[in-house]
C-alpha cells in the first residue's frame, strides 16, 4: 500500500499555465511525503504529510506570509520552491524574464542549477547558515565562484556593494563570521541571498532569532532591498505582528493544509477560519487601553498529527464551531467574498456564516 502510494504520488502532473500576467509563481497541488520507515529491513509503513495539496500564487514584486504553527508544513513549501526538497507531487510553475513559464518541480541537472540564481534562501538561524572556515567574502560570493560567471575583481566589486549595501563595511569582507553580532550575521546572509541577482526569495523565519530592536532593522532593510532589486518575497514566519508590518498578502496553514488566504487588511480585520482567529488572538495590542477588549481564543488540545490526522477537517477536534459535518467532510478552500482583485479563500463549511475577530486595530 504505501510502496504504491509513492509511485502513485511521483508521477507527473499535467501540464499547466499561470493565468494572470503578473504572476511569478504558481504553485500548484504541492504534495510533499515524508516516508515512515520501520523494522528490521527499513519498510515503508506510512507517510507524514507535510504538505498536502497545497495551491497559492506569488505576484511580481509582493510579499506574501506564510505562517502556521510549528510542524505545519510552511518551511517544507518553501524547501520545495528552492528545491532543497523533490517534491512528491504538484507543479512548481516559474514566468522567466522572457515570460515562458516552466516547472521547477521537474528541472533537473543544469536547467535546475540556472534557475537557483534566479530564487535564492534566507535561513533562520545566522549563525549556523554561514561557514565558519570561510570568510564573509567567501561565504558570500560561494555562488559566483562555483559557476565561475564573473572574473575575480568583478566578484570582489560585487560583494563589496552588496555589503555596503546591507549596512556593513567593505573591509569586512577578510573577517570570519564569528566576529559579528547576530544582526550583523544575518545582513551577510541577505547580502549572500543577493548576489546572484535573484527575483524571488525565500525567507524562512528570517528575523525570529533576532532581538526586538534588531528585527525591526531588518524588516526595514529587506523592504528597502526589495523596492530597489524589484524582488518578490515569500516571506515565512510564526510571527503574525511580522507577516502584518512586511507583507502585502497572508496564507495560513494547519497540519500541511493552506485553510485561508487574503490581504492582510482584510484577513487582519475579517478572519474567516477558526484557526485564524485563534492565531490573530495572540497579536500584541500595543495601545494599552484597548487590550482588556481583545478576548483570547485559547485553543484546545494538541496539534494533528500529519502522519494519521484526523478525519473530516484536520482542525475540527480544536474548533469552538464546529458540528458533525466538520468531522465527516473535508472543507474545500474557496472563496468567500466577490472581490476578485483581492480574493479572500477560507476552507471552512461556516466560513459565510461566522462572525469571528479580528485583530483590533489601534487607530480604531
Amino acid at each position: 500500500m504505501a510502496e504504491q502510494l509513492i509511485r502513485e504520488t511521483s508521477t507527473p502532473t499535467a501540464p499547466a499555465h499561470i493565468e494572470s500576467d503578473d504572476t511569478l509563481l504558481k504553485v500548484q497541488d504541492l504534495r510533499m511525503y515524508f516516508p515512515i520507515r520501520r523494522g528490521l529491513f527499513s519498510q515503508v509503513t506510512g507517510f507524514v504529510k507535510a504538505v498536502d495539496d497545497v495551491s497559492f500564487d506569488i505576484k511580481m514584486g509582493e510579499t506574501l506570509g506564510l505562517v502556521g504553527e510549528s510542524g505545519c508544513g510552511k518551511s517544507t513549501i518553501g524547501r520545495c520552491i528552492v528545491r532543497a526538497y523533490q517534491a512528491t507531487g504538484g507543479q512548481l510553475l516559474y514566468r522567466q524574464p522572457d515570460n515562458t513559464v516552466i516547472d521547477l518541480a521537474s528541472l533537473e541537472g543544469d536547467a535546475l542549477r540556472e534557475l537557483r540564481k534566479d530564487i535564492r534562501l534566507i535561513f533562520q538561524d545566522p549563525y549556523s547558515s554561514l561557514n565558519p572556515r570561510m570568510t564573509v567574502f567567501d561565504n558570500v560570493s560561494e555562488a559566483l565562484q562555483v559557476n565561475n560567471t564573473l572574473s575575480r575583481s568583478q566578484i570582489h566589486e560585487r560583494v563589496a556593494y552588496l555589503l555596503q549595501r546591507v549596512g556593513l563595511r567593505p573591509e569586512y569582507m577578510s573577517r570570519y563570521p564569528h566576529a559579528f553580532s547576530g544582526g550583523e550575521r544575518q545582513r551577510i546572509v541577505i547580502a549572500r541571498a543577493l548576489i546572484t541577482n535573484p527575483r524571488l526569495i525565500v525567507a524562512d523565519e528570517a528575523v525570529s532569532g533576532l532581538d526586538v530592536s534588531v528585527r525591526a532593522q531588518i524588516l526595514n532593510l529587506l523592504e528597502e532591498l526589495q523596492a530597489e532589486f524589484k524582488l518578490t518575497y515569500l516571506f515565512i514566519s510564526h510571527d503574525l505582528s511580522v507577516i502584518r508590518h512586511i507583507c502585502d498578502r497572508v496564507a495560513v496553514m494547519y497540519v500541511g493544509k493552506l485553510v485561508e488566504s487574503a490581504t492582510i487588511d482584510e484577513l487582519y480585520r475579517r478572519p474567516k477560519h477558526p484557526y485564524t482567529e485563534a492565531l490573530l488572538s495572540s497579536v500584541p495590542i500595543n495601545d494599552p487601553r484597548l487590550r482588556d477588549r481583545n478576548v483570547r481564543d485559547r485553543l484546545r488540545g494538541d496539534v494533528a498529527d500529519p502522519s494519521n490526522p484526523p478525519s473530516g477537517c484536520y482542525f475540527h477536534p480544536r474548533c469552538t464551531y464546529a458540528k458533525e459535518i466538520c468531522s465527516t467532510k473535508e472543507p474545500a478552500l474557496l472563496q468567500v467574498n466577490t472581490n476578485e482583485k483581492q480574493a479572500h479563500y477560507s476552507a471552512c463549511h461556516f466560513a459565510n456564516e461566522l462572525s469571528l475577530s479580528g485583530v483590533i486595530r489601534d487607530e480604531n
